[in-house]
């Protein structure tokens, strides 16, 4: 607690008293004090003490100390009368916590106030507009600022044609970037690299070799040879080149290793990936978290675990790839134990990523009481859920059957994107709530929500499980007419269940007729399956069989041809199908229930007897048997 109290040592009318306390000011309460003791000793009026309070609080984690530098900036340095062309550093401290901090668009604000003010600007001024810009998507703002530079003196410095070359390059104007580039008087390293790597990201692989193969030999550095490894590496052929280049580039650092072992794993190349990692001179957690990303990737889970348990030091990043690893694989609880035991290391906090990671293993999982407990640390922590870890959290509620708190998240979440709504109606269809779901798509409406194809999915499949027939014909009308968006297989797909379900099996072979797109083998599935349950023989036979010559060793097919054939009672179809099922050494996939009790999942399959209470689970399903049912629990 910081304490404000008069120093015998120091006069009441010195300043160094308050300077000292600055940098241990952390709370509203030490903000107060401060505060206070600026208007009693009338220091507030002290030029030199002010722009040292502004300076030290400005660029603050604590959002209270930013708030009272920008106070005492606004009331007592802003609009004081000012030299001529005065330095502006105190006006882009401020800006900067606006362009790097949560309101970006002030900064055009403090930009429009200097310009009005009289206020000298200079390029770093303009620097920290252009990052705002870029934050929010200021298309037409930022071309202004293009505009007004012009008209400076300093318009065509090499920094500020650098940040517009940036600028343009964040806002997705690849060419405008490249025309700011080649009007250039003079052009630096960072002009050339900001324009190579702005074409790798955008997947112009050519042109920033053609740029990288043009450029200065002085200017070349390793940034500019690693945006290019980089480039090829990620491209779908280019990992050779990618090779050729790491192999002529004159130095290379930690970035170029790591950069290679990463186009390697990508490439499924875990053996070259792995030589790398041992030739490496020096190794980084980045290194590590590539090699473990690379084994899981191949399901060599065990490969990853041992190349985890033998890191020197571990950070988020590290634990992070271990844990989407066991995800990846099925092995949930053991991503969940990672995630406790960073929680009982100080020096080791989970961050956004390891939430959505954890988030994604419970929703497996179906751990309701973990989920809750997880939702808890994200309020307690002060994690925002505007973005994907809002989505997240309504769709482990969704998962684990609790759509009331799926619900509750959704509704007070502030900014709403379309994920969050596609969430929603998601967790929704799985419960099969489709009025609730085809209501919640008509109400994004209102808020001027553009529904995206992900949209479209969730409330086909919502009415279909739903048996929404006319509601689901009026999505998917329009989603084609209104919103514009392509049909593509899963909403065929969706459509197609949907009139299996209602028994409209003629209206589902019409509209795979009629599909502009080829229908794939899920697709005639599907209508199989329905076929199957509406009992239609003459449309399911010719179907299965022509799935069973196509796709032969997929066993659900042959599943599906036998069912329909005994509920025509062919039995003799029936001993001929399951025969050649035998033959090609095909089995069914079992069904599985998971149920949980006392916070332990457990897993159950048919004819299962791998539980460790196997017994006293059938000896119980024994005792439920009542004579003359025709069936006993245990053989079910």
């Amino acid at each position: 607690m910081l304490l404000c109290v008069n120093s015998h040592h120091q006069p009441w009318n010195s300043t160094l008293p308050t300077l000292i306390l600055l940098p241990n000011c952390k709370t509203s309460n030490d903000v107060n004090q401060i505060h206070a003791r600026l208007l009693t000793t009338g220091f507030i009026r002290n030029d030199f003490l002010t722009t040292k309070i502004i300076l030290n609080f400005i660029s603050s984690p604590h959002a209270h100390l930013v708030e009272f530098a920008r106070h005492v900036f606004f009331t007592r340095h802003a609009f004081r009368v000012r030299r001529k062309q005065e330095d502006p550093f105190l006006w882009n401290a401020v800006m900067k916590s606006y362009s790097h901090g949560r309101e970006p668009k002030q900064a055009l604000a403090m930009l429009c106030l200097m310009l009005e003010n009289g206020v000298f600007v200079d390029k770093f001024t303009f620097s920290l507009v252009l990052k705002a810009c870029s934050r929010v998507g200021l298309v037409k703002e930022g071309m202004q600022i293009h505009g007004l530079l012009k008209k400076m003196e300093f318009g065509l410095d090499v920094f500020l044609q650098n940040c517009l070359i940036w600028w343009y390059l964040r806002s997705g104007f690849v060419e405008i970037a490249r025309q700011v580039f080649d009007r250039m008087p003079k052009r630096d390293s960072v002009s050339y690299n900001s324009m190579i790597d702005g074409y790798v990201k955008c997947g112009m692989i050519k042109s920033a070799r053609n740029l990288f193969d043009c450029m200065p030999v002085e200017e070349k550095n390793l940034i500019s040879w690693n945006s290019m490894i980089s480039g090829y590496a990620r491209s779908k052929d280019g990992l050779d080149v990618a090779w050729e280049l790491f192999e002529k580039m004159p130095a290379r650092d930690l970035v170029s290793w790591n950069t290679m072992i990463d186009g390697c794993v990508k490439h499924g190349k875990i053996e070259n990936a792995h030589r790398l990692f041992n030739q490496m001179p020096k190794r980084d957690v980045v290194s590590w978290a590539n090699m473990i990303d690379g084994y899981a990737k191949l399901s060599s889970i065990d490969a990853a675990r041992s190349l985890f348990d033998g890191m020197p030091e571990r950070d988020v990043v590290a634990c992070n790839a271990m844990m989407a690893g066991y995800v990846q694989n099925g092995y949930c609880m053991e991503a969940v134990k990672i995630f406790h035991d960073m929680l009982s290391k100080s020096e080791m906090l989970p961050d956004a990523t390891t939430l959505l990671i954890v988030l994604s293993a419970i929703a497996q999982l179906g751990h309701i009481e973990k989920g809750i407990s997880i939702h808890h640390y994200i309020e307690e922590n002060g994690f925002s859920l505007n973005g994907k870890l809002g989505v997240a959290l309504i769709d482990m509620y969704s998962k684990c059957g609790s759509i009331g708190n799926a619900k509750s998240v959704f509704e007070n979440i502030e900014e709403k994107s379309i994920d969050h709504w596609n969430a929603m109606i998601g967790g929704l269809a799985i419960h099969g709530l489709g009025e609730l779901a085809f209501d919640l798509f008509m109400e994004m409406e209102k808020f001027c929500v553009k529904p995206d194809d992900i949209t479209f999915i969730g409330v086909l499949n919502a009415c279909g499980h739903a048996g929404l027939v006319k509601e689901g014909l009026i999505c998917f009308d329009l989603m084609r007419r209104v919103h514009k968006v392509q049909p593509k297989l899963q909403h065929y797909g969706c459509m197609i269940d949907m009139f299996g379900r209602s028994g409209q099996i003629e209206e589902a072979r019409a509209l795979i007729e009629e599909m502009p797109i080829e229908p794939n083998d899920v697709i005639w599935r599907t209508l199989l399956g329905a076929c199957k349950n509406q009992e239609n023989f003459n449309i399911g036979e010719p179907i299965a069989n022509s799935l069973i010559r196509l796709d032969y060793n997929n066993p659900s097919s042959y599943v599906l041809l036998s069912n329909i054939y005994a509920g025509q009672g062919m039995w003799n179809e029936v001993s001929r199908v399951r025969m050649m099922m035998k033959e090609r050494n095909l089995k069914k996939t079992p069904g599985c229930s998971w149920i949980e009790l006392e916070g332990t999942v457990h897993e159950f399959f048919v004819h299962d007897k791998s539980h460790p209470q196997v017994t006293e689970i059938y000896s119980m399903l024994d005792s439920l048997w009542i004579p003359n049912s025709g069936a006993s629990y245990c053989q079910s």
